[in-house]
């Protein structure tokens, strides 16, 4: 197997604080894979064999309930750690990732978690904080579908891909993988005409900027305030 340049993941949260000699190491046991779109990186309730880090490409992690039903949880992009079930004390995956564009991932065998955290514990460090991180987020999510209105929550859930995946253009930031306003529905816990209605009406106000499967935020101050409820100047 060719070796993994180290210059590819300079960037990457994961490795952060690790010195160059330890990241060689942690990616000569590395495999890199390619994903294509709509394919499984992994499946939920499989045995967690591997974890990941997803170079390039987003995936969509989605969990399916007792009675079959089919939930976006989130998006993750480029960077992101996926997978690693020992981390929340797991064997097998909560749930599934699937490729949302054509994805390359690097995995290794879950086997060998215990001996890179004692190894380099700044890489579980890393790795527990993006969890924490992740978590955090989902008692938000559970927060919003409490008490927040449904504008709030369709906001922040642009927002929140906007974070997590967007990229600035001349109009805006723009999510570049395809995500439908069913997507956003199941993601917010509200019906398809509910987020056709608010996009539109965002786009009439200049909040955002859609089309088939594409989103782009051209006034992220704005619908900022929206997410918080408060009034718009």
């Amino acid at each position: 197997m060719a070796k993994i340049d180290r210059s590819i993941v300079a960037d990457i949260e994961a490795f952060a604080g690790l010195a160059a000699a330890d990241i060689n190491e942690v990616l000569d046991r590395a495999n890199p894979l390619r994903v294509p779109k709509d394919k499984a990186v992994f499946a939920q309730d499989e045995a967690a064999e591997r974890f990941f880090l997803l170079l390039d490409g987003v995936v969509r992690v989605v969990q399916t309930t007792r009675d079959g039903h089919q939930v976006i949880a989130r998006y993750l992009g480029a960077g992101s750690i996926i997978g690693i079930a020992p981390a929340i004390g797991r064997t097998t995956y909560p749930a599934s990732a699937e490729a949302a564009v054509d994805c390359v991932v690097l995995a290794w065998p879950t086997s060998i978690w215990p001996e890179l955290s004692a190894r380099f514990p700044q890489l579980a460090i890393n790795t527990y904080k993006a969890v924490g991180a992740r978590l955090a987020e989902t008692q938000e999510r559970v927060i919003e579908l409490s008490i927040a209105q449904v504008e709030q929550r369709v906001a922040n859930a642009v927002l929140r891909l906007i974070r997590q995946t967007g990229k600035k253009t001349e109009d805006g930031i723009i999510i570049e993988f395809p995500i439908s306003r069913q997507d956003i529905a199941e993601m917010t816990g509200t019906t398809l005409h509910t987020v056709s209605r608010l996009l539109s009406a965002w786009e009439s106000d200049g909040v955002v900027s859609s089309g088939r499967q594409k989103i782009t935020v051209t006034d992220p101050h704005k619908l900022m305030l929206i997410g918080q409820g408060k009034p718009q100047g």
